[in-house]
This record gives structure tokens, C-alpha cells and sequence, in this order.
């Protein structure tokens, strides 16, 4: 006669333990690997699709033919050859293009300078000398004001300041400190600097102060008690620490200016010329390979420039 635990194991031979029979099938774990790959997934396709193909589409364009009125989908080099033309044969001396990208650089160059002296010390401000956490958050939010207007807002309010009947140029005369308005405050490079400064100061202050705030301060404290003075803990122990904010920051800015020319263009009276300029003046005319190729070149600079400031210090293994 068979017992309770024959017909059991005849119904279901998986649940004794110890039968020969096989065990019931456990379900199926997916590998780590494979859930990070479909929680990137999204981001990637993103990525991929406003970023990657619209990069290459440019790349591909940048070597098509065109004339006064149209593409011609053909391989050729004309956007490069259109955009250095007579370069060799004024050298020594630098062609059109040649000054335009040395003037870019050189607005790159001083508002990235600028911006780092300046967002350097008010994020020191807020993470050495403001002790409370809550004062730090709001103080650094405080700072996100002016981007509740638009840039376009922001840099025409300069305008009314900078003008030749301006406010600042009226206070100057009638304090007896100039006898004429000073033309070079407005619709000058002195101009877009400090309009570019104003407007992208932000984008190294947060970075900075967010590798500065994960500063032990107990290493601060050490500095001290070893006898450095305060001028040789900031060289020697804060200023190494906050190199990825930097370098995170830096990247912001000379990609922003590296490609502006709305800026350049207003607060410059349009008698400053830009790379974004270029590209902007060869799209109006429908020369869409040589804007194309003025992007690839000013791409490949704005890459280099970046890769150079990324050997300082290695921002993965940092963050």
C-alpha cells in the first residue's frame, strides 16, 4: 500500500528532498551587468540620437560640394579649401580666418581666467568660511537668480550701464573723474568680456565649490597645526583637492565661449568677429558645407583645449 509520501512524491517528486528526481527550475536572475546596460540604456539612445548622429551628419557635410544655391552630395574638400583660401600666401602674416579663431581664443582665454579667479574665491567663500549647511545651499542658490531672466535679458541690461549717455559714463563726468565719455565701454572687447564673465561665472562656481565642500576639514585643521601658513594650505591642500571642480568648470566655460556668438555680436556692435560668427554668416548664405566645415575645425580646437585640461587631472577616477 502506498504512503502518504509515495503519492506525494508521485504528484510532485521535485519537493522531496533527497529523490533523484529533478528539483524544480528556480528563475532566472539577470546579471548586474545586464541591469546597469538597460538602466543606461535610455540615456544612451539619447545621447546617440541628438548628439552622436547629428555630429556625424555634420562631419559628412562638412565634405560636400555647393554652389551660389544649392548642395551638391559629392566628396569634396571645398568647405576647407573656401575657409583658409590665400591663408598661405599671406604668411607671415595671419588671414581673416586665422585672426578670427586668435580673437576667439583670445575671449576664450580672458573670460575663462576671469571666471576661474572669481568663481574660485566665492566658492571658498561659501565652503570654508560659511560653517552652516543650510546658509551654503541657500547662498548657492542665490547665485541661480539671474538665470530666471534669459542670457538675451541679462547682457542687454549692460547696455543702458556701458552706453556712451550711460549711467556709468554720466557718474564719471560729472564726478569730475573723466571730462568725456569713455567709447571703449560699450561695443568693445572690454564689453563682451564682462558680458561673457556675467553671464557664465555660474557655471564655474557650482563645480568648484561641490569638489570644495567634499573637503575633509580635518586636513585643513592638519595643515595648520604643522605650522603652514594659510597661503600655503590653500596651495598645497585645497587647490589640489578642488582640481576636478576646476577642470569641470573650465570645460563649461570654454565650451560655451569657445561657440558663442549672440554675446560676441551684440555687446561687440557686430565689429567683433568670432568663430560662431563665421558659421552663422555661412549658414545665412545657404553655404552649408563651409559652416559645417568652420564647426568641424572649431570642434577639433575646442576638443583639444579640453583633452590638454583633462590630463591635469583624471575626472573619472575622481568622481
Amino acid at each position: 500500500m502506498d504512503t502518504s509520501e509515495d503519492i506525494l512524491q508521485q504528484a510532485s517528486p521535485g519537493l522531496i528532498p533527497g529523490s533523484g528526481t529533478a528539483r524544480a527550475a528556480k528563475p532566472t536572475r539577470l546579471s548586474p551587468s545586464f541591469i546597469s546596460w538597460l538602466q543606461a540604456g535610455p540615456m544612451m539612445l539619447v545621447f546617440l540620437a541628438f548628439f552622436l548622429i547629428p555630429l556625424v551628419f555634420v562631419v559628412i557635410v562638412s565634405f560636400w560640394d555647393y554652389n551660389e544655391y544649392q548642395l551638391l552630395p559629392a566628396f569634396s574638400g571645398r568647405g576647407y579649401t573656401d575657409t583658409f583660401e590665400g591663408c598661405i600666401a599671406q604668411l607671415p602674416d595671419l588671414c581673416t580666418i586665422g585672426k578670427t579663431y586668435l580673437m576667439t581664443l583670445k575671449l576664450c582665454f580672458l573670460v575663462w581666467a576671469i571666471t576661474l579667479f572669481i568663481g574660485f574665491w566665492v566658492a571658498y567663500f561659501l565652503a570654508f568660511h560659511i560653517k552652516s549647511k543650510t546658509w551654503q545651499m541657500g547662498l548657492s542658490l542665490l547665485c541661480t537668480i539671474p538665470f530666471w531672466t534669459s542670457n538675451v535679458i541679462r547682457m542687454i541690461a549692460w547696455i543702458p550701464l556701458l552706453g556712451r549717455n550711460g549711467l556709468v559714463n554720466s557718474g564719471l563726468v560729472k564726478t569730475g573723474l573723466i571730462n568725456q565719455p569713455l567709447e571703449w565701454l560699450l561695443f568693445s572687447e572690454f564689453s563682451v568680456v564682462l558680458a561673457l564673465v556675467h553671464l557664465f561665472t555660474f557655471f564655474m562656481v557650482v563645480p568648484i565649490f561641490n569638489s570644495m565642500v567634499r573637503i575633509d576639514k580635518s586636513l585643513i585643521e592638519a595643515a595648520y597645526d604643522a605650522g603652514a601658513t594659510g597661503f600655503q594650505t590653500l596651495v598645497n591642500v585645497v587647490i589640489p583637492l578642488a582640481k576636478p571642480g576646476i577642470v569641470i568648470g573650465s570645460i563649461f566655460v570654454i565650451t560655451i565661449v569657445m561657440g558663442d556668438f549672440i554675446t560676441i555680436g551684440v555687446m561687440g556692435g557686430q565689429q567683433i568677429a568670432a568663430a560662431g560668427k563665421i558659421i552663422e554668416t555661412r549658414v545665412n548664405a545657404l553655404q552649408f558645407p563651409a559652416a559645417a566645415a568652420n564647426a568641424v575645425i572649431l570642434l577639433a580646437i575646442t576638443f583639444l583645449i579640453i583633452t590638454m585640461m583633462s590630463r591635469i587631472v583624471d575626472i573619472k577616477k575622481e568622481l
